[in-house]
């Protein structure tokens, strides 16, 4: 059976606090199973947690994989880093990707303790999420997506908070950071949830509670002038395998700085009673010199989904826009 964990540390003695339901273990379900109308069962909560990074770090050259052994040591030595960060104050990631104390009195980023990132590396040993290009990396910017790219830097940088437009969609709680589409494994609530019926499949993201109700019929998409914030997508299966082809996205989502040209094709398959392999393929000639492809696997758990109250809770947009403000006003004073 599968668990989401809270772990509570101190100097002397540890002790974890499991979340459980009495639902039935994931590895008692088949192997292979299919819908009750034919079609390859993908219905339940798929937990997408990894610690295999989007891109391959560059000083590991071509090397594709790790060994068994490394991926056990990497596990091993997140599994000791969590613990002893969750029992530090505040923290905060500067630019160099160093974890620093607050010592001013501002209230800095979770700790460890609130994070849930997970621990695996064992079930693909790959050295990065993506796969193709095959050095692991996203590709090259184009000219027009660097200028883009340097543009929008330079913006948030002169204007952080003018208003709540300048936040990134999961400030303003219309899109989880970590809910895609495509799936970002990352921080925390990292769930998937598969509902099916014979002429949809509908996909819910436990971040934010983003629903992606996907046609199997063939319908055609709308207009241009029709645009989502997590696009318009279309589904189709190609053997045992769910592919979702999505476009129409709006062009404020700015997805890695991406524009309304932007094409995604995701490909769910089941690989076992406890396994989903998730792929998929980024397309925005005018951001990338190329296309792009990751691969995540997500895990079966019993575990439900819990609610993700962003807008009813989301005290951090009055806090970030007042506080700009008190920056503007000393600023104007001296």
């Amino acid at each position: 059976m599968r668990h989401r964990a809270i772990a509570f540390v101190s100097a002397s003695t540890m002790l974890v606090a499991f979340v459980s339901t009495g639902v039935a273990p994931a590895s008692a379900q088949p192997a292979s199973v299919a819908t009750e109308w034919g079609q390859p069962d993908l219905r339940g909560i798929w937990d997408f947690r990894t610690i295999t990074p989007l891109q391959r770090p560059e000083d590991l050259g071509d090397k594709a994989f790790l060994t068994e052994e490394e991926a056990a040591n990497l596990e091993r030595e997140v599994v000791e880093r969590n613990l002893r960060l969750s029992e530090r104050a505040a923290e905060r990631t500067s630019a160099a990707n160093q974890v620093d104390r607050r010592d001013d009195g501002t209230p800095g980023f979770y700790n460890n303790f609130w994070l849930d990132q997970g621990t695996r590396a064992v079930e693909t040993r790959r050295t990065s999420q993506i796969i193709d290009p095959p050095n692991g990396r996203v590709p090259a910017l184009t000219p027009a997506g660097q200028a883009r790219a340097d543009a929008s830097r330079a913006y948030r940088e002169a204007h952080p908070a003018d208003s709540w437009a300048d936040r990134t969609t999961s400030d303003r709680c219309l899109l989880g950071f970590n809910a895609g589409p495509p799936l970002s494994p990352g921080g925390y609530n990292q769930n998937l949830q598969i509902f099916q019926t014979p002429d949809h499949v509908v996909l819910v993201t436990e971040m934010v509670h983003t629903v992606r109700v996907v046609p199997l019929d063939g319908r055609p998409v709308p207009g241009d002038d029709v645009r989502q914030w997590s696009g318009e997508a279309r589904g189709h299966w190609e053997g045992n395998t769910l592919v979702v082809e999505t476009s129409h996205f709006k062009s404020e989502r700015r997805w890695r700085n991406t524009t309304e040209g932007l094409t995604l094709v995701e490909r769910y398959t089941r690989v076992d009673a406890d396994t989903l392999e998730y792929e998929y393929t980024v397309t925005d000639p005018e951001t990338w010199t190329s296309p792009w492809t990751a691969s995540i696997p997500l895990q079966r758990t019993d575990v439900p989904m819990f609610e993700y109250a962003c807008h009813e809770g989301n005290h951090s947009m009055d806090g970030i826009l007042a506080g700009h403000r008190a920056e503007e006003r000393a600023a104007a004073s001296r």
